[in-house]
């Protein structure tokens, strides 16, 4: 099966939440009951989706009936939140279907949206990620991420914010 990438739009909404409640679901067991629940109000709000669709360049990864597999949204700079400086660039909800799991989507979506934020002369792109994102962590670690700093808990669980330095990377990352 062939997957293609393209940039999402909000005629993308209900599969990316599809893709969202499917995805974060295998994660449903590695949360409380209150956390899951919180999660879960989250990944079913449509403005979870439209707020990141309208400020950010959405990537989607899609099989070749259409179906949104994979999905990875770049803030450009000037959107600062509690976490990321108004100078940073930063990657939102890397998501992969599990089904399609192992296959390098998601070290694929996140390159897309490196060379996406050097196409645009970011200067730092930043991402958080949690404890039971083993695979992410791996996938952003082998693409030069590196730690800045742990943040405060979400969802009772330990999270860090990384960091990439754009002008120290390849201007085309693979």
């Amino acid at each position: 099966m062939d997957i293609t990438y393209r940039k999402g739009t909000k005629t993308d909404l209900k599969g990316l939440k599809k893709l969202a409640v499917k995805s974060w679901g295998q994660f449903e067991k590695n949360l409380t009951t209150e956390n899951w629940g919180n999660l879960s109000d989250t990944l079913m709000d449509d403005s979870t989706y439209t707020e990141l669709l309208d400020k950010s360049h959405c990537i989607v990864s899609t099989t070749d009936k259409n179906e949104i597999v994979g999905m990875a949204f770049l803030v450009p700079k000037g959107n600062p939140t509690d976490i990321y400086d108004k100078e940073w660039s930063y990657i939102r909800f890397v998501t992969v279907d599990p089904t399609f799991g192992g296959q390098g989507i998601g070290k694929k979506l996140t390159t897309l949206c490196i060379n996406i934020a050097q196409q645009n002369n970011e200067k730092v792109i930043a991402l958080h990620t949690s404890e039971i994102m083993d695979k992410a962590r791996h996938i952003y670690e082998s693409l030069g991420f590196k730690i800045l700093k742990e943040i405060d808990q979400r969802l009772g669980k330990r999270y860090w914010l990384y960091k990439l330095d754009l002008n120290e990377i390849d201007k085309s990352v693979k």
